[in-house]
């Protein structure tokens, strides 16, 4: 096999074998990233111009029922203070957000019991209801099928649901017994049945995770075909069992979104925050590979230290008017506008 002809069957028809995708994996080197990033742009730019879509980011509860053994959040750590949003923070989040001229939320929060269909429901409707030309996106784990049915109907257009690893062996060392990936699979499709949008998404560089692993996740996401995907490399917290484990790194993130950005043209691709926080230029290196969302963050300050999914994040002393203007600089300095709309994605 070689790199550069692999590349070019990849950018003329969209997909790999998983043994190509491996090799191409294998003998990534700057050269072979850097133009994979700039098909990747082309591509990104051919449908969504310099644009970059900013969600603003609501976590409003790091209550958990899961233990991931990778998560800050767990329900077995016992070290992190535990808070809950009420319904009138959150619409005051949002209502700060949208004054800054975002038209687009992003409600993400633990599984946690207590935003039963009961309580999350009305939520999604209040929002709905006061800010009817924004998109509502939702973060909320694995629910069923009914629950997304009320979500939707109630105001919620996008859901994001990370399968995370789609190697069962993998996912396995990653999660707990009794948390099933054939269920986080099924959330998926039945999320598409609802009605919404789908987003799923991985870590780039988990423990035990290979090569082949990740190709398969490439895989699925194409098999998946969601409309938005957000992968950001593996950053280890004190508190988990993975504390002394290496973090994944910005190279090998940007090289799979430019691989993501090839697969799939259409994709809203996010610069995430984990990318940021291992690199300090990660979020505009993801933009310059081909992703074109960001989510800065709407929650109030004396919270988002304690939604600390890992160590060392970014932005969490920022009021969300200082954090949405050092964005905007750093956008514009390589060439990009933040757009302040629904963002949608363009099949």
């Amino acid at each position: 096999m070689n790199v550069w002809n692999l590349i070019e069957t990849l950018y003329k028809d969209q997909t790999l074998e998983k043994e190509e995708l491996v090799f191409l994996l294998e003998h990534r080197d700057e050269e072979t990233a850097s133009c994979l990033g700039e098909l990747a742009r082309k591509e990104a730019q051919k449908i969504y111009g310099n644009k970059v879509f900013p969600r603003g980011l609501i976590e409003f509860t790091n209550y958990c029922k899961n233990n991931c053994y990778y998560c800050g959040i767990q329900a077995s750590n016992r070290n992190i203070s535990r808070y809950r949003l009420s319904q009138e923070q959150i619409l005051s989040a949002c209502q700060n957000g949208y004054d800054l001229g975002y038209r687009s939320f992003v409600l993400q929060g633990g599984e946690d019991p207590y935003f039963s269909d009961e309580r999350m429901v009305p939520v999604v409707e209040a929002i709905h209801e006061s800010f009817p030309d924004c998109a509502i996106t939702l973060s909320l784990g694995e629910r069923s099928l009914e629950s997304y049915q009320k979500l939707h109907a109630a105001g919620g257009r996008r859901y994001l649901l990370r399968h995370e690893a789609i190697s069962p062996r993998l996912y396995g060392k990653l999660h707990p017994e009794k948390m099933s990936l054939r269920h986080r699979i099924q959330c998926l499709y039945d999320l598409r049945t609802a009605g919404f949008q789908v987003g799923t998404g991985f870590m780039v560089g988990a423990p035990f995770q290979t090569l082949e692993n990740l190709a398969d996740d490439l895989l699925f996401i194409q098999k998946l075909h969601p409309q938005m995907t957000g992968i950001g490399p593996f950053v280890p917290h004190h508190d988990t069992r993975f504390r002394d484990f290496a973090a994944g790194t910005a190279e090998l993130t940007i090289f799979l979104i430019s691989i993501l950005r090839l697969m799939d043209h259409h994709l809203l691709l996010p610069s995430t925050t984990a990318l940021g926080t291992i690199d300090p230029s990660g979020r505009e290196k993801g933009i310059l590979a081909g992703a074109n969302v960001v989510m800065p963050n709407l929650s109030p300050t004396d919270v988002r230290k304690d939604y600390a999914l890992y160590d060392n994040k970014i932005c969490t002393g920022e009021e969300a008017a200082e954090c949405i203007g050092c964005l905007s600089q750093r956008v514009e300095s390589i060439g990009y506008q933040l757009e302040f709309s629904q963002g949608n994605y363009r099949p």
